[in-house]
Order: C-alpha cells, then sequence, then structure tokens
C-alpha cells in the first residue's frame, strides 16, 4: 500500500461519524444508508486501496460469482479438523530463511512502520537494505527518527519494535545519550 493512501486510511481513525459520511459521499459518490462508524471506516478504507491500487477486473468478478454460487454452505465445523491429505500439502510446502546478517527486531521487507509523531503520521517502508521515508532512502530506523523529532532517537524505540519484529503499543522515551 502507498505511503499516501496509508495516510488517508489512519485519517479515518479520528473522523467523527459525520465526517466519515461526507468521505463517502466523495469517495463512492452517493450518500451512506449507515451511521456506523467501524463499518463507515472499514468501506471507505477499501475504497481508497481499490482506487489507488485497481479494482478486480471483470474476469475476477465473473469468476468470484461463479465460485459463490458452486460453493457449499458449511453450517458446522468439519468433527474432524486433520483429514486425509494434510500430509501430502505439508510435503509440498517450503519455507525459506532470511539472511543471518538482517537483524531479526527488523520485519520483512516491505512492511510498513508507522508511528504518530506529534500529530504527524510516520510512515516507513522496510526495505531490503535500509528504510524509505517521504521518497528519501535511509541507512537506519535511527537517521529517520532523528529526521522527523530533530533529536536523538533509538530507532526500534521510536518505533516500538519489540525483538520479534512486531510493534508494541505504549508510550515511547527518546534514547539517552551516555557522556
Amino acid at each position: 500500500m502507498d505511503a499516501s493512501v496509508y495516510q488517508q486510511v489512519q485519517a479515518l481513525s479520528r473522523m467523527s461519524v459525520g465526517e466519515l459520511r461526507e468521505r463517502y459521499l466523495d469517495v463512492f459518490g452517493e450518500e451512506a444508508k449507515s451511521r456506523h462508524k467501524d463499518f463507515l471506516r472499514k468501506r471507505i478504507a477499501w475504497r481508497l486501496q481499490a482506487l489507488a491500487e485497481g479494482d478486480l477486473s471483470e474476469r475476477a468478478r465473473r469468476r468470484a460469482e461463479e465460485l459463490a454460487n458452486e460453493a457449499d454452505l458449511r453450517l458446522r465445523a468439519p468433527k474432524d479438523p486433520v483429514r486425509p491429505g494434510v500430509m501430502e500439502v505439508r510435503e509440498r510446502s517450503t519455507t525459506g530463511r532470511i539472511s543471518p546478517s538482517r537483524d531479526p527486531r527488523l520485519p520483512l521487507p516491505g512492511t510498513l512502520l508507522a508511528r504518530e509523531f506529534q500529530g504527524r503520521d510516520i510512515v516507513v517502508k522496510v526495505l531490503d537494505s535500509g528504510f524509505e521515508y517521504d521518497n528519501r532512502k535511509f541507512k537506519s530506523l535511527s537517521a529517520i527518527a532523528q529526521e522527523v523529532s530533530g533529536s536523538k532517537w533509538n530507532g526500534f524505540l521510536f518505533f516500538g519494535l519489540t525483538g520479534d519484529g512486531t510493534a508494541r503499543a505504549g508510550s515511547r522515551q527518546p534514547a539517552r545519550r551516555n557522556k
């Protein structure tokens, strides 16, 4: 997802129901029938992404309709979730490894790291070697954090990255410098 689209989607969570209904009118060209905030937010986010990335082709739509018409509706979960043939699928699966020189705290390349800082949405894309922020490449998250804040930060703390490559919520403090 493009960073500008991501920022638009993030802005939806800060809108009131009235503002969401106006945005719905802008995006869909018709008034929303719903006043449910989460529903409006999700529908507008989907539409923004579809407009930016492209919608389904007509052929894909027809095929999805065919599949939906042919699908059996399951009312209950199967009694035995482990069925014959599961091992065959597992045997055909492949696994890969990421380079051992890569920091294990970093998420996979292509991941967008987002953080709100002083009322601005900061969106960084993880690359194979480095990071992209504001259409510029940076070697480290700390360099981006310093660019954004104007002071020294630990990049992993600034973006709330834990040891397993996931972000955690909570307050973030500037990194302390030893003198």
